[in-house]
C-alpha cells in the first residue's frame, strides 16, 4: 500500500496569510484558482481521508461534502458584522448529524488559519435559541445530571481548553472555564472545547490520526448535548 500523505502543505497557510493582507474582492478574484488548489482541494481530500473513521464514530454524520454541512464559507456575512472585510481568513471542516429544520446543533470540527490549527467540539444556540439542540437537549440533560460537565472536566481538562458564552443583559459574555454550574445553562449561548495544534503538525501524515483522537475524546460531549434518546 502507498504511504499516507499529508493533506495540507505550507501553501494552505501561505494563502491565508496573504488573504489577511489583501482582504478584498479584486485580490480574491485574481487568486480564485489558487484558493481552490491550496484550500478547497486539501480540505476535500482530508474529508475523504477521514470519512470511514468518522462514520465508525457515528454512522449518521452528514458526509456529503456540502458547504455549510461540512465546510465553512470563505465569504463573510458583513451585513451585521463589525468586521467588513469580505473574506474569512480561516476554514473549518465540520462533522454533525442532520438536524430537523436545520436547527443549530453540535459539531466536531477542525479549523485552520494562517498561524493556528484547532480541533474540538462546539455547540451554538443560533438565532433562535429555543429551537436549538442546546435548548432542547443539552439544557434539560444538564438539569437532570448536574455533575456531568464536572466529570467531563476531570476527564479532559489536561488536554483541552473550554470556554463558553452566556447572555448578561442581552450581551454575550465569554467565560474561559468549564460550565459546571447548572444555573449557567439556562442562559448559555455556546460552548467550545478544543485543542490547539501546530501548523507543522497539520502538514504531516499523522495529522489525520491526531484529529481522530480528538474526535473520539470529545464525541461524548456531542452525544450528550445534541443526540436525542
Amino acid at each position: 500500500m502507498p504511504a499516507a500523505k499529508a493533506a495540507f502543505g505550507k501553501e494552505t497557510f501561505q494563502f491565508f496569510r496573504e488573504l489577511g493582507r489583501n482582504n478584498r474582492k479584486s485580490w480574491m478574484d485574481e487568486n480564485r484558482e489558487r484558493y481552490k488548489e491550496c484550500v478547497v482541494l486539501p480540505f476535500r481530500r482530508f474529508l475523504e481521508d477521514m470519512a470511514q473513521d468518522v462514520l465508525r464514530l457515528d454512522g449518521e454524520f452528514d458526509l456529503r461534502g456540502r458547504t455549510g454541512a461540512n465546510f465553512s464559507r470563505i465569504n463573510r456575512d458583513i451585513r451585521f458584522a463589525k468586521d467588513k472585510t469580505p473574506y474569512k481568513t480561516q476554514m473549518y471542516l465540520k462533522f454533525q448529524r442532520p438536524s430537523p429544520g436545520d436547527q443549530e446543533t453540535g459539531q466536531l470540527y477542525m479549523g485552520l488559519s494562517a498561524a493556528t490549527v484547532t480541533a474540538g467540539f462546539r455547540i451554538y444556540s443560533g438565532s433562535k435559541r429555543k429551537d436549538s439542540a442546546l435548548a432542547l437537549i443539552a439544557c434539560p440533560r444538564v438539569a437532570t445530571r448536574p455533575k456531568w460537565v464536572a466529570q467531563q472536566k476531570m476527564r479532559l481538562c489536561r488536554k483541552y481548553e473550554s470556554y463558553w458564552y452566556r447572555t448578561v443583559k442581552g450581551e454575550w459574555t465569554k467565560h474561559e472555564s468549564w460550565p459546571t454550574d447548572a444555573e449557567d445553562w439556562k442562559k448559555i449561548q455556546a460552548w467550545i472545547v478544543r485543542k490547539k495544534i501546530t501548523p507543522s503538525a497539520a502538514m504531516k501524515a499523522a495529522f489525520r490520526g491526531e484529529i481522530l483522537k480528538v474526535f473520539r475524546d470529545l464525541y461524548p460531549l456531542l452525544k450528550f448535548t445534541c443526540i436525542p434518546d
